[in-house]
């Protein structure tokens, strides 16, 4: 969120996606009231340190992590919300004063707050008090997949042309006689169903799906703010990360640059299955990737990550649970989360049958990882973890150290200094920043900022002055 688009929500008044707080000393309960009236309705945006006029208050600037910390916690507690809901709160300073941004977007289920259902229309937040309306709640969210929101603003020229060209030649390599192959970019968007009417104004309009897919990266920012898919190498630095790359592309342009990733640090692995010989690597790493792209729930603030280990690759998405715990062959229930997007990828011939990537991946995870099965576990989160054990001979392996130290150390000094930089940046900035911010900002870890921090003060450029909280930094040397 910029300043400007921040003052743009401000200037506008509270509505049904647009909902302004004091708390200027401590959050109120009406906060979570409006979280989980926005869950349940269309969405919308909630700033803290601003009055119901939209004129900006401020937050006492010695409470601003208190209350990120509380609000984190809060929206993880299933003694308040249920279910629970990751959302992004976003700390900034307007006009020299501090205030808490964030957005919460549409969910799939039905929340309540502390027992109670909420929902939202133009006077705010009410609850749903009848049988009727909570069984009506329920109803409206069991029929609604995220991916088949209608947008009505949005036409073909939100989509990426290039998108389109990377459907048709994925489709072109496994079907030449595709119909798709001959139909117009909105020939194939009605073929799929990707435009569809909006049931509550009636008005047509791209889906979700179809803007996932097909969109420009700033609609899909329009619709999905906090959409990213958050690509990492750990084989080596562990605290930060070896490679790293942010993706907010859609999802046709994204599938090919995370597999480019994977090749970039993972070796080959060959096998020979009567026949064909394939790479058991993109074999169960393909499935992996697909369904990252295909059964997360994109609703949700929590970023997809698809993260390199030395021992493993892990990757995690928020999740409309259908079942949950520890899933394998034999407990296993085959149930498509977005159907459009899977239709798509089918298309194709990247997604089969429903239920064949699990099986595959247990099927050619022990040949590539020495025997050991993979992990797969459906909660608020689902995660992937696929052991890996590269055997490498003594010449391959001191080879591999060398290249692997050289390209590590160049890497990690760029990206520290640059890094650095943005640090140094921020604290002239707002020397009362808190380390926590520093990490949001950066999109770091918080392990990764102090080891920044004490880098920095180490080298002596900057110190802190007084208290953890409520103290200040100063920049000695800036460059």
């Amino acid at each position: 969120m910029t300043s400007e688009k921040l003052k743009e929500l401000l200037s506008q008044r509270e509505g049904t996606q647009i909902e302004f707080k004091l708390s200027k000393e401590s959050l109120s309960r009406s906060v979570y009231e409006s979280i989980c009236a926005f869950l349940n309705r269309r969405g919308g945006h909630v700033i803290l340190g601003a009055d119901n006029n939209g004129q900006i208050v401020g937050i006492n600037p010695a409470k601003v992590q208190t209350q990120l910390d509380t609000l984190a916690k809060d929206m993880n507690n299933p003694q308040l919300f249920r279910p629970t809901y990751y959302l992004n709160f976003e700390p900034m300073e307007i006009d020299g004063k501090q205030i808490i941004y964030f957005y919460v977007p549409e969910s799939g289920q039905a929340h309540s707050y502390k027992g109670i259902y909420y929902d939202r229309n133009q006077d705010g937040d009410f609850e749903l008090r009848s049988t009727e309306q909570i069984s009506n709640l329920f109803i409206r969210k069991s029929k609604m997949r995220t991916e088949n929101r209608a947008y009505p603003a949005f036409g073909l020229q939100d989509l990426e042309e290039e998108a389109f060209e990377a459907l048709r030649k994925g489709i072109r390599a496994n079907n030449p006689d595709h119909p798709w192959l001959a139909a117009s970019n909105e020939e194939v968007l009605h073929s799929g169903e990707m435009i569809m009417a909006d049931p509550e104004t009636g008005k047509s309009g791209l889906t979700l799906a179809a803007i996932l897919l097909f969109g420009k990266q700033h609609t899909i920012a329009s619709v999905l703010p906090t959409y990213r898919i958050d690509l990492l190498c750990r084989i080596n630095d562990t605290d930060l990360y070896d490679d790293r790359e942010i993706i907010r592309c859609n999802l046709m342009i994204a599938y090919p640059i995370i597999m480019a990733f994977i090749s970039k640090h993972l070796p080959e692995q060959p096998y020979i299955e009567g026949m064909q010989r394939f790479s058991l690597r993109d074999k169960i790493l393909r499935e992996v990737v697909l369904n990252l792209l295909i059964h997360r729930e994109y609703s949700g603030a929590f970023p997809a990550s698809f993260t390199i280990y030395r021992d493993s690759i892990v990757t995690e998405n928020w999740n409309i649970p259908f079942v949950y715990g520890h899933i394998d062959l034999q407990t296993m229930r085959p149930h498509r989360k977005n159907p459009t997007i899977a239709n798509v990828f089918s298309q194709m011939g990247i997604v089969e049958e429903l239920g064949s990537g699990i099986k595959r991946m247990f099927k050619y995870t022990p040949l590539y990882a020495n025997g050991k099965e993979p992990i797969i576990e459906e909660q608020d989160v689902f995660r992937i973890t696929i052991p890996r054990n590269p055997i490498l001979s003594e010449s391959e392996a001191d080879g591999s150290r060398k290249t692997t130290t050289k390209t590590t150390t160049k890497t990690t000094t760029k990206t520290t200094t640059k890094t650095t930089q943005k640090i140094l940046g921020l604290l002239q900035d707002n020397p009362m920043i808190s380390i926590n911010e520093l990490a949001l900002q950066l999109e770091l870890t918080r392990d990764g900022m102090v080891y920044h921090i004490n880098k920095l003060k180490k080298e002596g450029r900057i110190k802190h002055i007084g208290p953890n909280k409520g103290g200040h930094w100063e920049v000695i040397r800036p460059d």
